[in-house]
């Protein structure tokens, strides 16, 4: 493989401006864009998900991917930005990076690829906002960040981030999302950093550093990732919690009047040097900005976001505005919420004229093509975004050195003992103690009786017994209550309701009268839990912890930091009786925002 880009050091683009790596990233900008086509600069107006086969190789067969082949839409569409779905080990992503690279370098241009990831270090496994860690080292949601409050360590884990992604050949993060958790019903929240401005102001800021790396002054350089910031103006006031990725969740509400409110994590990020922006999908409903979807919608793309907030960066919209897609056998029509009657050539072309950049999840430059030919978008308009989405590939260096990865050095990097241990003490610090009967931190190697644990692990702190009976205590761990969707993948958002089916809370209850328990619930949402917060021998909150690192922290091995991110409101009555868009807005709740006791 070459470091140069181009597979023929004779062809006629052997002296262009744009090759050489001593020309200033705007003379090779200009230079390569001059020489492209319309087609061309097509392609880079749209990202889509592509998977990889198991060996690393390419999929050719277009049965099992949920888009065309890479070979078609790298070699006929153009296309040069794609997004991972899947995992597997490190050499194998790199491996199959450095083949899609090697594609890219055919082409008459040889433009590299970005490779996209949703965020993959943590416990989520939701193909449609994030994946299980896999080979990577594993840290605790968003949320736990945010529990333990800590800058130092968002950046510490965003650097990480950097040095695994960087080593497979990831090169843009899809995320952080800084949408607030102010409507508790919201399936997204486990993505977030709760429900305060200021302190997801603060961790954002040191995000974007860590993914940026140390030693480039607020440029995105060469061992960079971009963090692509989402979803502006700020998708938590969803009305009655519901998401957008569904037709009925997509009016968002602001009867609190706090639309400012959740902006200000986004200056943050734009005075932290963010270089991209996801709006999302949901359309603003009795505000003064249209009623259409964010991404379709200028005035917030030009008039709020950059013309009043100064950002000059990439705009992309979220997967699928303009054309139907599946996913797991399920239709999934166009999010085009606002825009439902516009068609597809239509849609795109209100998108640009919002002022976005790129079309996510989407495979069909050709429209653009035809919009420029027939007179209703100007190649000018086409060559705004082309420009900002080149600059930012030659800033990460794919012209260059970093075009393609060594399949040793991220099978040495990904899941590196050192990350693992960083990840491993963070799980810890997030654990959240919300109650203590002076039962932790446990002594001893007590008889244990254990739901949602695994034996293995408890039988190095206790011997394990199957029978409460037999047992000198429980630690039970329990998930935020939901009520499940139907569908393969609306299946996977976790919304509505957030407190216990009346059978299944009388059995919880039943086990913390019967002996003293330890309650450990993962917290994905602001959980209604009064009945069991009153009777548990203690209870803690976990933000994605494995079994080992929740035990060290009972008995008392490592210590608890973290706070509550959001508060744990009283009833289902006072959730629905809410305003989406106000933070902490309940006068009696089980435990405030920021509760949490030092063990």
């Amino acid at each position: 493989m070459s470091n140069t880009g181009f597979v023929n050091p004779e062809s006629p683009l052997r002296g262009a401006l744009y090759r050489d790596p001593a020309q200033p990233v705007g003379v090779r900008v200009e230079d390569l864009l001059a020489r492209m086509t319309l087609e061309e600069k097509a392609g880079l107006l749209f990202q889509t998900i592509l998977t990889m086969e198991p060996d690393g190789t390419l999929s050719e067969d277009p049965a099992r991917t949920p888009a065309p082949t890479a070979r078609h839409m790298v070699g006929d569409l153009h296309m040069t930005h794609f997004n991972l779905l899947g995992s597997g080990d490190a050499r194998r992503i790199a491996e199959w990076h450095n083949r899609l690279q090697e594609l890219a370098e055919q082409s008459r241009l040889g433009i590299p690829v970005t490779l996209s990831s949703d965020p993959r270090h943590s416990f989520t496994d939701n193909p449609g906002t994030a994946m299980l860690s896999g080979p990577f080292s594993q840290w605790p949601e968003s949320l736990g960040l945010a529990a333990v409050a800590d800058p130092e360590l968002v950046r510490d884990y965003a650097d990480t981030v950097r040095r695994e992604y960087l080593s497979v050949g990831i090169r843009l993060a899809l995320h952080p999302q800084i949408d607030l958790a102010t409507e508790p019903r919201w399936s997204r929240i486990n993505g977030t950093f709760g429900e305060d401005a200021d302190l997801t102001s603060r961790l954002v800021a040191a995000y974007i550093e860590g993914l940026r790396g140390p030693g480039t002054d607020a440029a995105l350089g060469h061992d960079s990732v971009s963090a692509m910031v989402k979803h502006f103006p700020g998708g938590g006031p969803q009305l009655d919690g519901e998401d957008p990725h569904f037709e009925y969740g997509r009016e968002q509400v602001y009867p609190g009047g706090r639309f400012d409110y959740h902006l200000r994590p986004f200056r943050a990020a734009i005075a932290a040097g963010a270089t991209q922006m996801m709006p999302y999908y949901g359309m603003p409903v009795g505000t003064p900005y249209e009623e259409v979807g964010f991404g379709f919608n200028k005035d917030i793309v030009t008039g709020l976001l950059r013309e009043q907030l100064g950002f000059q960066g990439i705009v992309v919209t979220d997967w699928g505005l303009v054309s139907d897609g599946e996913a797991f056998g399920q239709l999934l029509p166009a999010r085009a919420w606002g825009a439902e009657d516009l068609t597809p050539a239509q849609r795109a072309r209100k998108i640009l004229d919002a002022g976005t950049d790129q079309f996510g999840g989407e495979h069909i430059p050709g429209l653009i093509v035809e919009l420029v030919r027939g007179g209703e978008v100007s190649e000018e308009r086409v060559d705004v975004s082309a420009r900002r989405l080149l600059t930012e590939k030659f800033r990460l260096g794919l012209f260059d050195e970093r075009r393609y990865v060594d399949p040793d050095v991220a099978e040495r990097t990904v899941g590196h003992a050192d990350f693992r241990a960083a990840g491993h003490a963070a799980q810890q610090r997030a654990v959240t103690v919300l109650t203590d009967s002076g039962l932790l931190p446990l002594a001893g190697r007590p008889k244990l009786y254990l739901e949602g644990v695994d034996p293995g692990t408890a039988a190095a702190y206790g011997e394990v017994v199957a029978d409460p009976a037999d047992a000198d205590l429980a630690v039970l761990r329990l998930g935020t209550p939901f009520e499940p969707r139907p569908g393969g993948f609306e299946a996977f958002f976790h919304a509505g309701r957030l407190d216990f089916e009346p059978e299944r809370l009388k059995e919880i209850l039943a086990l913390l009268d019967a002996l003293p328990t330890v309650v450990a619930i993962h917290l994905e949402r602001p959980a209604v839990i009064p009945e069991i917060a009153e009777r548990a021998g203690a209870l803690v909150a976990v933000y994605g912890t494995s079994d080992r690192a929740l035990l060290d922290v009972l008995f008392g091995r490592a210590r608890a930091e973290g706070r509550l991110p959001f508060q744990l409101p009283r009833s289902m009555e006072e959730v629905r009786l809410g305003r989406p868009d106000v933070p902490q807005e309940s006068t009696y709740p089980v435990f405030p925002f920021g509760h949490g006791l030092t063990m």
